[in-house]
């Protein structure tokens, strides 16, 4: 490899999407089926690892009982009894439900984040930060985009 493409490569590779990193999951569709369920921002989001507008999803101030479910497969994600009002403008818990999340590192930035997406198919939903409440201390940083509410 040339170093001038060396270069180019490893200047591009904190931008790269980071389900260029993919892994293989429960549930697999493909791109023409993803993109026929999804609305573009739910593709752009849950697919090509994209984040929505801060408060824009309707999900950031709703808290009544139920559970949040990955739009892509329907698994069971969050409980609302873990939501809070980090005040951010995303829908924000500070733990998943047990075995219900993937994490992978995230460096898209020139920094190293925690990057969560459903276990069973892949689908982005947001970053995990050091700055939650107790009882864990994280912040589950997520997309509304990625998610559907189910009442309890």
């Amino acid at each position: 490899m040339k170093r001038r493409t060396f270069a180019l490569a490893a200047l591009a590779a904190p931008f790269a999407p980071a389900a260029a990193f993919a892994q293989s999951f429960e549930v697999t569709r493909t791109e023409a089926e993803w993109r026929a369920m999804l609305t573009d921002l739910q593709y752009r989001v849950m697919r090509e690892d994209a984040t929505e507008r801060a408060f824009s999803s309707p999900l950031d101030k709703l808290y009544d009982a139920g559970t949040y479910v990955c739009r892509g497969c329907d698994l069971p994600l969050y409980s609302s009894e873990t939501k809070y009002d980090s005040g951010t403008g995303w829908p924000s818990f500070y733990a998943s439900l047990p075995g219900a999340i993937g994490t992978k590192p995230d460096r898209r930035l020139f920094v190293t984040r925690t990057e969560c997406h459903c276990r069973r198919c892949g689908s982005h939903l947001g970053h995990i930060f050091d700055d939650g409440p107790a009882p864990t201390g994280k912040r589950h940083c997520l997309n509304g985009a990625s998610l559907v509410f189910r009442a309890a």
